[in-house]
């Protein structure tokens, strides 16, 4: 019987791109697959016709070949000059297909056998830090809980170092093991030789075999001047130790950073409210506030400062990550009022209230805000 033609099989037009011929063989692998239609031949048949014809379309070569010579370039000769790649050039069948379409299941063996890697395990920690040590930069010491190589055997896994090996009696030297998950086959890393296919004949008795032990271990880790809070800072290979010598993994620091009693950050800015009395506001003066960096700069502040005026000291706020620049601080000014008043305090305050009245300009804006107030009443007949 001849075969149709592979744009057909798929039901897309020939100039289908890459995500449309994806699209269109997943939904069909889906509808024939024979664990969706156990004992029907017809749809056996056909699953092995889409897998047929996605795995040419889905090559650019091979596609470039179909669409020059048709089903004769794959059928080792005759038309247009017989088959120009050779026989076998459609291989790789329905497992590759499925492994490219669906995933990976754990990683595959390549066609050579097992090629484990045993990599550690990436870690990952926290330290906290003060603001000052933020702004400065800090060195630290962390205590991180991971496997370590095994120094009995040296990180081989093997009792005085003979590495003779057999192969693995689970997977059968593969490193992968399958499970049906519905009507998809899933291969993982196989849990007795961790991949490696092969287990040693003569383990180490202190490591069992893996090549690493567990141990607490201190480590210095310097951060940098102008850290933010939740920086992640990359320790390479002071992760957990490879099975049987292969590479550690990493260690990732996130750093946080404790709040402060007097300084609040806004990225490389720092922010300090500043209480005043009523009357340092009033009649101006000059105030001494902390920096960050553990000195003093003193503000001026004019006479009728508001509550909410701020005023900004150029390179005095914090450090810029990986330069020697810094940020502005910001002196936020509030006014208090004053308490718990003296009879002497009170009688003055009330002279000053006296006064005030008489005279608009002491306080310009609570006398516009009161003459609109007035007007909208007036406006409304009240």
């Amino acid at each position: 019987m001849a075969k149709r033609d592979y744009y057909e099989v798929l039901g897309v037009p020939r100039d289908a791109n890459e995500d449309a011929l994806k699209k269109a063989f997943r939904k069909l692998a889906m509808q024939h697959h024979p664990d969706r239609n156990p004992g029907d031949k017809a749809a056996e048949a056909k699953f092995k016709e889409c897998n047929e014809a996605y795995d040419v379309l889905k090559d650019a070569e091979k596609r470039a070949a179909y669409d020059r010579y048709g089903h004769a370039a794959f059928e080792g000769g005759g038309g247009g000059g017989g088959n120009p790649f050779g026989g076998g050039f459609a291989g790789g069948g329905f497992e590759d297909i499925f492994e490219q379409m669906f995933g990976n299941f754990g990683g595959r063996a390549g066609r050579g056998g097992a090629q484990p890697s045993g990599r550690g395990s990436d870690l990952r920690t926290e330290v906290t830090i003060s603001l000052e040590e933020a702004f400065a930069g800090t060195k630290t010491t962390i205590r991180v809980p991971s496997s370590v190589t095994c120094d009995h055997c040296s990180g081989s896994g093997a009792e005085g170092g003979t590495a003779q090996t057999d192969t693995c009696g689970t997977c059968k030297g593969a490193g992968k093991v399958r499970a049906q998950s519905g009507f998809f086959l899933v291969e993982r890393t196989c849990p007795t030789c961790n991949g490696a296919g092969r287990i040693i004949k003569n383990p180490c008795k202190v490591c069992n075999g893996a090549g690493r032990v567990q141990r607490d271990r201190n480590l210095a880790v310097t951060i940098p001047a102008g850290v933010e809070e939740g920086t992640r800072i990359r320790l390479a290979g002071e992760g957990e130790a490879g099975l049987r010598g292969a590479p550690a993994g990493d260690l990732y620091v996130d750093v946080g950073i404790r709040p402060h009693p007097i300084f609040q950050r806004e990225g490389n800015n720092i922010f300090i409210r500043v209480p005043l009395r009523m009357t340092q506001a009033a009649l101006g003066g000059t105030v001494e506030v902390p920096s960050i960096d553990g000195g003093r700069a003193r503000v001026s502040i004019p006479t009728g400062t508001q509550a909410g005026d701020q005023f900004r000291l150029r390179s005095k706020g914090f450090s810029v990550l990986r330069s020697a620049a810094r940020g502005d601080m910001y002196v936020q000014v509030s006014v208090e009022t004053p308490q718990n008043l003296t009879a002497k305090q009170r009688e003055l305050l009330e002279q000053f209230e006296a006064e005030a009245e008489a005279n608009s300009r002491t306080s310009p804006e609570s006398e516009g805000f009161f003459s609109r107030v007035k007007e909208f009443w007036e406006g409304l007949g009240r």
